[in-house]
């Protein structure tokens, strides 16, 4: 079942980045994969709704698959599938229309996302007003989650620039703007486990 989206507590914007193709998947649709009975895109809904404004999901896919959810599907504005940071790109131009200074980034394939992640990234922010969320490995090593981030809206040319260049990774992107981190703890879970493959999905419905 299809939850409606109630009035939003925060007026920042959310994109949830869906835009790719899913290989180790089988090129199946992550975000209508199920996972405990609603869709991985459900569950992300479910995490954001009640911390952020308006959510629109960055799908290339028909955007009738997703009719039912009531978001406003943005297709990547650059051409040829390059992953996630052109998700971004589109997420900054679609929230720069909404008058937003910023936006919040995070991967539909993510189901287990903070609850106070939009408030955690907001208060992270760099001096280019960038944020990151970070948690710890199983060893204890700090890694960044460069799909779940704050951007703003401002770095929009910018980072049109660096697509154009060859730059493809989030992560390297945020590095070259000094960003903040909003670090979680990863026990008993890491909130950030992604989904990239079958096995990562039943390991999952384990865990929920």
């Amino acid at each position: 079942m299809v939850t409606i989206l109630p009035r939003k507590r925060q007026n920042i914007p959310a994109v949830i980045l869906a835009g790719g193709r899913a290989t180790r998947m089988g090129g199946r649709n992550k975000a209508l994969l199920t996972l405990g009975g609603e869709t991985l895109l459900q569950h992300v809904i479910t995490r954001l709704r009640d911390q952020c404004g308006e959510i629109a999901l960055n799908a290339n896919a028909d955007p009738d698959l997703f009719a039912d959810y009531g978001l406003t599907v943005l297709p990547d504005t650059f051409p040829g599938f390059p992953g996630p940071l052109a998700g971004i790109l589109a997420g900054m131009a679609w929230a720069r229309a909404q008058g937003a200074d910023a936006f919040v980034s995070v991967s539909v394939d993510t189901p287990f996302l903070p609850l106070d992640l939009v408030h955690r990234l907001r208060e992270a922010a760099g001096r280019h007003g960038i944020a990151l969320a970070a948690s710890s490995d199983e060893t204890g090593r700090m890694r960044d989650h460069p799909t779940c981030g704050l951007w703003p809206v401002a770095l929009h040319d910018d980072l049109a620039l660096a697509l154009e260049s060859g730059l493809l990774r989030p992560g390297q992107y945020a590095a070259a703007h000094d960003p903040g981190r909003a670090v979680f703890d990863s026990r008993p879970v890491d909130p950030f486990l992604n989904l990239n493959t079958p096995a990562d999905l039943s390991a999952a419905a384990r865990v929920l």
